[in-house]
């Protein structure tokens, strides 16, 4: 199935349909042979008719391209901020600058709907390919019926209520006006249930199986949980989550392993985004989530934010407070506390910079500096230290095409390639937590940083366990709920609920505060929180709580987020859109 990009890359259909937006697949369009085949050619052969399911496919690999416009969605929550030098084009409704023009919203649209177009091609004419079975047939449209699904899920979180188009239609012809919310969830569990009843589609895929990354029905069960989520149909989407525990799915045994290429394809995925190391078919999460230190010298845009960071518990389950640790921390200032992070054996010269820039040197330690601030780090969630580089450990980078170890440390000293080996951003100035969750290390992980060939996750089953977990407690039935938040528990490494006075639940609320704590840390980086924090009504507590933006370590801002309202929680109608089908009324706030 890793082919699926490469050949769907090859075949782009005259589709009639939508405006193929050049934000969204300008690379992919470039790829077009001389020779261009025409939708109405392609239901001729069986051949052809795959490269068309290909090209449907093809569509979700952009999700994770984080192209200019694509911001990943991810760094819209609390858990991670974008670069400075970016936000400002590609996420100004972080920055309250944002207006119904701004680019993001119109290629994101564009981008869905482009691949609704698609699957409506293939769910309308393969039915007409002489070569296929019936069979097949139903399979093809079974598996674009999801994938429908999947955009129409996606926009409807985003802009609550769009047009729906169910059949092939012309450009000139998209004037439907907006259907409601409640109607495109309708729309999104119809076709899911289709799938599902489909004697064609699998319930799952083997790991070995030639189809594997193809639709299942374990995918058409999560999704049509996630949309009864959405509704609080919890007794719906209880039973969803809970058949997709029977499908054969299971919890890979090591957190830390389980984002590398080794193992991109196991029995926890229950449906993923393809990629591969061919030039323009790779994720960019191993680029943008890297650092100056990673093979092919990447960018680090994508910052982790201190506060998400400091959220993840003691192994223990008591909720972390550094100034158990360093005491009189959190009443200092920024620049004060950057005496915690200091390496070993300062240079008179290196003492003088941070004492003119505010340090509180009183609190230096000329040994023992380093093995302080380490303490924070210790005893902790697992997953924080797996997700995370944190202030002197290591990383092993391949800059330099030689496997070296590297130590986050402040100030930085070296060079790439020389002694002391530190390891250093996209500049020298900043002491930022780095991403490890997806970064290759060493020479060997990734050939070019650019082109990443790690597939990226779209539904897992940690997820769908934490689902189930929401659900019953939802429903009241708080004590089943707790036996599925610790099998995730279990796996990360961390004290089960109940299992001591820190893991003590106390009721519904506990529990519900618990399960969304444990949403972000086990799918930091993933790009979901910001649909969930959606779903929730977080989001606008969540990121932009005292200011929050991108932030080193010790707290000092590069920039703060500024909130628009909470009619930005709903994004508007690309003012574009509304130009080209006045039938589109906007959302209300925006203009």
């Amino acid at each position: 199935m890793k082919n699926i990009i490469k050949e769907g890359a090859l075949c782009i259909l005259a589709i009639a349909g939508f405006t193929i937006p050049t934000g969204c697949s300008s690379d992919f369009l470039d790829t077009v042979p001389t020779g261009e085949v025409s939708s109405a050619s392609v239901w001729k052969s069986e051949n052809l008719a795959t490269k068309a399911l290909n090209g449907v496919y093809e569509r979700l690999y952009y999700e994770d391209r984080a192209d200019p416009g694509h911001t990943l969605w991810d760094a819209y929550t609390e858990v991670m901020d974008e670069d400075v030098n970016w936000v400002s084009g590609n996420a100004p409704i972080l920055l309250g600058s944002a207006t119904a023009s701004s680019g993001g919203f119109s290629q994101w649209w564009q981008c869905f709907y482009e691949g609704i177009s698609r699957a409506n091609d293939v769910i309308a004419n393969v039915d007409k390919v002489p070569d296929m079975s019936d069979a097949e047939k139903s399979r093809y449209q079974s598996e674009c019926k999801f994938i429908r699904a999947y955009e129409y899920y996606r926009l409807n979180v985003l802009y609550r209520g769009v047009p729906i188009y169910t059949e092939p239609v012309a450009p000139d012809k998209c004037t439907k006006g907006r259907s409601t919310e409640n109607e495109v969830w309708q729309q999104v569990i119809s076709d899911c249930s289709d799938v599902i009843s489909d004697p064609n589609v699998p319930d799952k895929h083997s790991v070995g199986d030639p189809n594997w990354g193809h639709i299942t029905k374990g995918a058409a069960y999560m999704l049509r949980a996630k949309t009864y989520m959405w509704l609080k149909d919890y007794a719906k989407a209880e039973a969803d989550f809970k058949t997709i525990t029977t499908l054969g799915y299971s919890l890979f045994p090591n957190y830390k392993t389980l984002f590398k290429e080794a193992n991109e394809k196991n029995d926890e995925f229950i449906f993923v985004y393809q990629y591969s190391e061919d030039t323009d078919c790779g994720q960019f999460f191993s680029w943008t989530y890297g650092n100056r230190n990673s093979r092919g010298y990447s960018w680090n845009n994508y910052i982790p934010n201190p506060a998400f960071v400091d959220s993840y518990e003691c192994a223990n389950g008591k909720a972390f407070n550094i100034d158990d640790i360093l005491p009189g921390y959190s009443s200092m200032t920024p620049k004060q506390r950057i005496v915690f992070y200091l390496r070993d054996g300062l240079t008179d010269a290196e003492k003088t910079i941070e004492q003119n820039v505010g340090v509180d040197m009183s609190k230096y330690l000329n040994s023992g500096n380093e093995a302080r601030i380490k303490m924070v780090y210790e005893n902790r969630d697992p997953r924080m230290t797996e997700n995370f580089i944190t202030p002197y450990s290591t990383y092993l980078g391949g800059c330099t095409g030689t496997d070296i170890s590297y130590t986050l440390r402040w100030p930085y000293r070296g060079y790439d390639d020389a002694a002391p080996y530190d390891l250093r951003t996209d500049t020298n100035d900043r002491f930022y937590y780095l991403w490890r969750k997806w970064v290759a290390e060493g020479t060997s992980e990734i050939v070019n940083q650019d082109t990443g060939p790690t597939d990226i996750p779209i539904f897992r089953y940690a997820e769908a366990l934490l689902g189930l977990a929401e659900a019953l407690n939802e429903e009241g039935k708080t004590d089943e709920a707790i036996k599925y938040v610790n099998m995730v528990r279990a796996r990360a490494g961390v004290a089960p609920l109940n299992s001591n006075e820190y893991t003590k639940v106390t009721g519904q609320d506990d529990l519900r505060q618990r399960i969304r704590n444990e949403y972000a840390w086990e799918l930091a980086g993933e790009n979901h929180m910001y649909f969930e924090e959606l779903r929730w009504d977080t989001w606008h507590q969540q990121k932009f709580v005292n200011g929050n933006g991108m932030t080193e370590i010790w707290g000092s801002k590069k920039y703060t987020n500024t909130y628009m309202g909470d009619y930005s929680k709903i994004w508007p109608i690309p003012q574009a859109e509304i130009e080209r089908n006045s039938n589109l009324k906007q959302n209300p706030g925006w203009y």
